[in-house]
């Protein structure tokens, strides 16, 4: 069996409109029947990318065909040596679910954004 460990923490930064990220569980399920069996495990953190926050120490893994006695003791022993800090999980969540049209925060938001886009972009 093979193991795909798919780094996807530089999925913002893309900078070719015509080339977006692709996430490899999407590639995985667009390949053909005798692949999309194969196991993998994404991970994304806030401390790289256009988010950036560097010591924020917050992110996540998503585990895809994992077998489930596996992804049991996985979560078992995460649960019992994790402990992440308030502002890391706050982190997290404004990573996966940022301010969004018609929020106060969203203008603001979406400038830093793009202003930390645009300055990566040109680096």
């Amino acid at each position: 069996n093979l193991l795909l460990l798919a780094d996807e923490v530089y999925q913002e930064n893309v900078y070719v409109k015509h080339k977006p990220f692709i996430s490899f569980k999407k590639k995985l399920y667009s390949m053909p029947e005798k692949y999309r069996s194969l196991e993998l495990v994404s991970f994304n953190s806030t401390s790289k990318g256009v988010l950036g926050e560097c010591g924020k120490r917050g992110g996540y893994f998503e585990l895809t065909n994992i077998d489930p006695e596996v992804k049991h003791q996985i979560y078992k022993t995460l649960s019992v040596t994790l402990c992440p800090n308030i502002i890391g999980q706050l982190t997290v969540d404004l990573m996966v679910a940022p301010p969004v049209p018609g929020d106060e925060s969203y203008d603001l938001y979406m400038k830093e954004r793009t202003n930390i886009y645009e300055s990566l972009k040109t680096r």
